[in-house]
């Protein structure tokens, strides 16, 4: 049996006491690192688990996976995932792979971010489609999560923004020379995916555009969902480039059209009150 196990988003005691039965039971344990990763590191869970675990990167996932799969037919081997096993797609290509072994698999769900952003008092059937915010580099920097927050906003949804980590990463150079030397991990903080909106804002009105999206629309930036130090500030885009929430990972939230009861909540969580009382773009029902 392959078993996906969800691990929530805190710390090692967020497994339910269903995966932390097959995690004991199964012969291997691989866990999942590159989509996402909880405040505390490997050690500790093989110490709460009880079971020696092997880390298994983007690498060995995508290319290796028949390797992860090897004796799955015979013993019980688990994959474990931060979150939820389904967060990412990479996990169902995993599963068509087991099938078309005949393995059978079993999956042990969780809270992920997908969910537990409810945290911030907004409503999770109020959210549209759930965006990625990826690095820019100097010579790429992409927009095309911004026209789909402006979609979302214009329907009256609100945006999920995940934002990017940099796992096992060769700098272009190493890539090139086949060099197996990584840099070291990086992920994208609230201020960094504010600002990157910024830009594209002020490149839109440089364009004649009038976007959906200004420096006073109303966000929400998430630090650590689910830990102990979990941070959570609401204000406006422009307050979002200078809020500070801390280590990763972080999440940002574009508002679309809210509640009353949304912003009451929302208000709980405000840089400054001000921001809501005199943000003109602010949209209730």
């Amino acid at each position: 049996m392959l078993y996906l196990v969800g691990l929530g988003l805190g710390d090692a005691k967020d497994i339910t006491v269903k995966g932390l039965e097959a995690v004991r039971r199964c012969r291997r344990v691989y866990l999942e690192a590159y989509t996402s990763v909880l405040t505390v590191g490997k050690e500790a869970l093989e110490e709460f688990y009880g079971k020696e675990l092997i880390l298994a990167d983007r690498e060995m996932v995508e290319q290796e996976a028949d390797s992860l799969l090897k004796e799955a037919d015979v013993c019980d081997v688990a994959f474990l995932v931060v979150g939820d096993p389904f967060g990412a797609t990479t996990h169902s290509d995993l599963v068509l792979r087991a099938v078309k072994l005949g393995i059978p698999y079993k999956v042990i769900h969780n809270a992920s971010i997908m969910n537990a952003v409810g945290c911030c008092g907004l409503q999770l059937y109020n959210f549209g489609e759930t965006v990625s915010i990826v690095f820019w580099t100097d010579t790429w920097k992409p927009e095309s999560f911004f026209d789909k927050i402006e979609k979302n906003r214009q329907n009256g949804m609100h945006t999920l923004c995940l934002l990017d980590i940099k796992m096992k990463e060769q700098s272009l150079e190493n890539l090139m020379k086949g060099r197996k030397i990584y840099e070291p991990p990086r992920y994208m903080s609230v201020n960094q995916a504010a600002e990157q909106l910024l830009a594209i804002i002020q490149n839109r009105r440089l364009q004649g555009e009038k976007p959906e999206i200004t420096e006073n629309t109303i966000c929400v930036g998430l630090a650590r969902v689910g830990a102990s130090d979990e941070k959570i500030a609401s204000g406006t885009l422009q307050q979002m480039a200078t809020v500070e929430l801390g280590a990763p990972l972080h999440s940002l939230i574009v508002t679309g059209t809210m509640h009353p009861l949304e912003l009451e909540m929302l208000k709980l969580f405000s840089v400054d009150s001000s921001s809501f009382e005199n943000n003109a773009c602010q949209r209730t029902t």
